[in-house]
């Protein structure tokens, strides 16, 4: 029996973050043939371009949302189809991001999707029954995938079951299989077999007369038989027998599966030339290098992933495209420990101690115990000068610790006193920053005015003493908020905190450490510092000005207002005013996924149509609650689950075109509706009540609304 433990925690960050890598590795020649590829680029064995800020993706939006399913889903302690399917209702945006949104009848998701909006339950959704074979039995089945064996380290059949769930409810038959069979082989990755017993062993849970098996069996006989073990042969021999023109469908699974045994098997057990060889074969490289990535990653754990040429570039940082703004910049110790946390759980193990800390409250801290982790912290300096000049370098440290075993590193030279050199992690992206729009990401901030930055200084002995302030960076405002100096002494451990004040339409798009090093020298010197346990958290308190807002182009059909998501519908600003439309619904959101208890007040005009509403709480497209007005002459609160449902309402005389300022807050499960202090309307959840979540604006029914004078405060 596999044993649970530290290593088990390590191999799935491993797992995800060679999952990402080999999505990376693969999107610049996703589509390509094997010809294309050796006509451009010869062999590949690096990425082929430098993405810097690599943008969302739909191998990695896929799995990183659906398994939320495991939080929000599992009413009876077990996953079915209809858990991730309201998972993908929740994260996905109504036909923009997170996935390729092909059409109704070309792409398998989209197709799903629309089936699911329309009241189509899963698994009937995805099934060959109702979309037919060359629609359920395309690519999709297996590459988001991954995380159903993530979470079942050791545990097969537990992987293959929850895969068959998350599988069907976008695809069927191979569809299934595929997938079925990956999530296997990465749950037997963190066992000590060979890739040859591994994929044996994988196969008895799929059925051994299905196309899926017969690929498997086909590309490893051939292996067995090519004494020469030269994988351009077997590649050949896959376009032949199991290539393209032989399945129908715009991206078949067949063909795709057939190439990542291939990689598996000449790969040789070595990281590097597996998942080089999968993305040389061609056809979906960011799909199929991906999953191998995963798997490979899992075998080798942290030390068979080269840090320089595969982990540096990628910084630990994973952009996505999901209907929660605060949500798609997140860090992969995230998601490791998120998937960390079902994986234990599941398998009925205690998390070990160092870990309890983290995955119980922690998960979205900068703590830095993944050997190697960086969590996506950047270094740069203000003065053009020096900064032309600066070395520097961040590495994952087991030298000091402030709690656990880890902490981040900094090396800068030559640093210069009274010059500030900042240590900080982004949180907010425009889409200048990013390298494309392809999955349409849209963000709203990690941190906000308010709240309070937390983090730890220690500098070594020899160190000359530094002054360190956290700090935050209002991108609206163009300005540098920043908490009080420190002095921080060589040989200690220094807490710095830092409540930013409360700010009228900021952004803030950086938060981290700001050093100084007093004194008037002319000479420049070699500066180290480490850091741990970086968090945010606590009530908001701003307010947004749309004046300052603008509208981002993503696609030349797809726009966003700047701090919003938006799940469906027309958003546009005139002076003051967000306007919100749609021809049946439209939503949008900002804030936070973390806010608690917290009041949102707004001056809003129901235009035209019967229902206009503030939301809140808002934990994704089927998860919230919205206040305001529902019908003529009728006021509301309405709790969203996997479809609106009204909890209260009163009578309310409101007319079009009149303007309204009304205050929403949630405090624990009671929600209300106040009026210039005086409560008109109020409910308290009595089952599964949602306690945290952001907010936003919504219309239904055809609606518009314009809103203005956003102020949020936590109370």
């Amino acid at each position: 029996m596999y044993q649970y433990n530290e290593q088990t925690i390590e191999k799935i960050y491993a797992g995800w973050l060679g999952k990402t890598i080999g999505i990376r590795l693969g999107a610049p020649v996703e589509g390509w043939t094997y010809e294309k590829i050796q006509e451009v680029y010869g062999e590949i064995w690096d990425y082929p371009v430098d993405y810097g800020t690599f943008a969302a993706d739909d191998d990695s939006n896929g799995p990183i949302f659906l398994v939320r399913a495991m939080e929000h889903g599992r009413k009876d302690g077990s996953l079915h189809a209809q858990d991730v399917a309201d998972a993908l209702l929740n994260y996905a945006p109504y036909e923009h991001g997170f996935f390729w949104w092909g059409g109704y009848g070309v792409s398998t998701e989209h197709t799903a999707y629309l089936n699911l909006r329309n009241g189509i339950k899963a698994p009937l959704c995805g099934s060959i029954a109702k979309n037919g074979a060359a629609i359920a039995e395309q690519i999709g089945g297996q590459i988001f995938i991954d995380p159903w064996g993530l979470i079942s380290p050791g545990r097969p059949r537990q992987a293959a079951e929850f895969a068959k769930e998350a599988a069907g409810v976008t695809h069927d038959g191979n569809g299934i299989w595929g997938g079925v069979f990956v999530a296997v082989c990465i749950s037997l990755a963190f066992e000590d077999y060979t890739v040859e017993e591994m994929l044996e062993r994988a196969l008895r849970f799929i059925p051994e007369e299905c196309e899926y098996a017969r690929a498997v069996k086909c590309v490893t006989e051939f292996y067995h038989k090519d004494e020469e073990k030269d994988w351009r042969k077997c590649y050949a021999y896959i376009r032949e027998y199991f290539g393209y023109d032989r399945y129908p469908g715009y991206c078949h699974i067949i063909p795709n599966a057939a190439v990542m045994i291939l990689s598996l098997l000449y790969g040789e057990d070595d990281y590097t030339k597996t998942i080089c060889i999968c993305n040389m074969c061609g056809w979906d490289t960011d799909c199929n290098v991906g999953n191998v990535g995963t798997i490979m990653g899992v075998r080798g754990g942290l030390e068979g992933i080269p840090y320089e040429k595969w982990r540096k570039p990628v910084n630990d940082l994973l952009i996505c495209s999901g209907t929660m703004g605060s949500l798609n910049m997140m860090d992969l110790p995230y998601g490791a420990s998120y998937m960390a946390k079902y994986a234990f759980e599941t398998a009925g193990y205690k998390l070990p101690e160092k870990w309890k800390h983290i995955i119980g409250e922690h998960q979205e801290s900068c703590h830095f115990e993944y050997p190697g982790s960086t969590h996506a912290m950047r270094v740069r300096c203000e003065d053009y000068e020096a900064a032309q000049h600066l070395e520097y370098y961040l590495t994952n440290s087991t030298e000091q610790a402030y709690t656990g075993s880890h902490s981040l590193k900094l090396h800068a030279r030559p640093l210069w006193p009274g010059q500030q050199l900042y240590l900080f992690k982004k949180t907010y992206y425009s889409s200048r920053e990013l390298h494309d729009d392809r999955y349409e990401p849209a963000f709203s901030p990690m941190i906000y005015p308010g709240q309070t930055l937390s983090g730890n200084v220690f500098l070594p002995d020899g160190q000359q003493a530094a002054e360190v302030r956290m700090y935050v960076r209002d991108l609206h405002g163009d300005c540098m908020l920043k908490g009080e100096k420190t002095l921080c002494r060589p040989g200690e451990w220094s807490h710095l905190e830092f409540r930013i004040p409360s700010c009228d339409g900021a952004l803030l798009d950086e938060a981290g450490f700001c050093f100084t090093i007093p004194g008037q020298s002319f000479q420049g010197v070699e500066f180290h510092a480490y850091i741990d346990d970086m968090e945010y958290g606590g009530a908001p308190d701003y307010d947004i000005d749309f004046r300052k807002e603008i509208l981002e182009m993503k696609t030349q059909t797809h726009h966003e207002i700047t701090q919003f998501t938006k799940v469906k519908g027309w958003t546009w600003l005139e002076e003051e005013w967000l306007h919100i439309t749609g021809t049946d619904f439209a939503e949008t959101y900002t804030g936070s996924h973390r806010f608690e208890d917290y009041q949102v007040e707004a001056r809003f005009r129901p235009l035209h149509g019967p229902q206009h509403y503030i939301n809140i709480r808002v934990q994704g497209a089927m998860r919230s609650y919205a206040a305001g007005f529902h019908q003529p002459g009728r006021l509301a609160l309405l709790k969203n689950e996997n479809g609106y449902r009204t909890v209260a309402e009163t009578a309310y005389p409101w007319e079009e075109g009149k303007e309204y300022r009304l205050t929403v807050r949630a405090k624990e499960n009671t929600i209300c509706i106040l009026e210039n202090g005086k409560e008109l309307l109020s409910y308290t959840d009595p089952e599964a009540p949602y306690l945290t979540g952001a907010f936003g604006f919504s219309v239904q029914s055809g609606s518009h609304c314009s809103y203005a004078g956003i102020k949020v405060r936590g109370i």
